[in-house]
């Protein structure tokens, strides 16, 4: 097996093993945890904590009420990690999220100097409520807290405190006074993660346990020091290469200007999907393959995370919107006309 890594995850290391055992376990605890006041949204919890697990950051989808807010809040707590929320509104400035520096009196000099007041950004997860209600020039404050982990305020770059997160909601049903987030900021996301409405039962034991008796909050059940450790562990995961060449696969035929293009995307795409999807298929494949006890990814791990990685990678063009195509239908037909290869692993 030709493996992608260099430096693998050493099966024979009792280290790595133990590592890996309690990785899988933090999981389970972790949902437990969530799970005394999250009811159901299995899937979504998944998601959430393979960003988490990877690194990543993630867009959250969903109508008022789904409980979007309260899962990412719930996570921080169960992770002991420190939690800001920013409310997105038209007149947000971009300091109002970074900090800013301001003019006070030094005590023991009498003097007045320029004092920085971090913003909210400084934190390990920064949950961005409605991301979509501020203006580009404020949006763009988060795209270098997203990809570098850091800060530039007056000239100075500032480092966030590892582990850092993103994660950003979106209304799908409000569209008047929204600013669509721009391709270039959507492509930092790893997963856009999609909440729906629970099933019947489901939703009945929200109604009933939601209007009792408040419940306690999760305990912390992992440190931050463990969850950076998982974070490495994951990227020392080995892929092979017919399964990193799979992945590739799958996003390089989300491009209509491709050589072989398929029909159907010829037909309903704009753009397609840039490489950043195919590193997260593997990143995400790595940290469930662990979750799920294996040591190497393969080709079901980038099936099941293809939906969330690549459909706000996707740009449906005129004719799919007249018809009706999501980029979930474009995803859900590329699956299955791309085959899973049948040797090589």
């Amino acid at each position: 097996m030709d493996l992608v890594n260099m430096e693998a995850v050493d099966v024979e290391s009792q280290n790595d093993v133990d590592l890996a055992d309690k990785m899988r376990a933090s999981r389970e605890a972790i949902l437990k945890e969530v799970g005394k006041l999250i009811v159901g949204q299995q899937g979504v919890l998944d998601q959430v904590l393979l960003s988490l697990y990877v690194g990543g950051n993630s867009l959250i989808l969903g109508v008022p009420g789904l409980a979007k807010t309260m899962i990412i809040q719930l996570m921080a707590q169960a992770l002991d990690l420190k939690f800001s929320r920013i409310q997105f509104t038209p007149d947000l400035m971009p300091s109002d999220i970074t900090g800013t520096e301001i003019l006070e009196e030094n005590i023991s000099t009498g003097k007045r100097e320029l004092i920085f007041r971090q913003g909210p950004i400084f934190t390990n997860i920064v949950l961005a409520d409605e991301i979509n209600r501020t203006p580009p020039k404020t949006q763009s404050a988060l795209l270098e807290a997203m990809q570098e982990h850091s800060v530039t305020v007056q000239g100075e770059t500032l480092q966030l405190e590892e582990p850092f997160f993103v994660f950003a909601t979106q209304n799908p049903i409000e569209l008047e006074g929204t600013y669509p987030l721009p391709e270039a900021q959507l492509d930092r996301f790893m997963f856009e993660i999609v909440i729906d409405h629970l099933p019947e039962e489901d939703e009945l034991s929200v109604v009933t346990e939601t209007t009792g008796v408040e419940k306690e909050p999760p305990k912390s059940v992992v440190s931050r020091k463990d969850l950076l450790a998982f974070q490495h562990l994951v990227r020392r995961v080995p892929v092979s290469e017919p399964v990193a060449r799979y992945a590739l696969s799958i996003v390089r035929a989300t491009r209509p200007e491709e050589n072989g293009t398929r029909d159907f995307i010829r037909n309903w795409v704009a753009y397609g999907a840039s490489v950043r999807a195919a590193q997260y298929l593997v990143l995400g494949g790595k940290a469930r393959a662990l979750t799920q006890g294996r040591f190497a990814v393969d080709f079901e791990d980038i099936r099941a995370l293809a939906l969330p990685v690549l459909r706000h990678r996707i740009l449906a063009n005129f004719q799919a919107q007249s018809e009706g195509v999501t980029t979930d239908k474009i995803v859900d037909q590329l699956l299955q006309t791309i085959p899973i290869p049948k040797s090589g692993m």
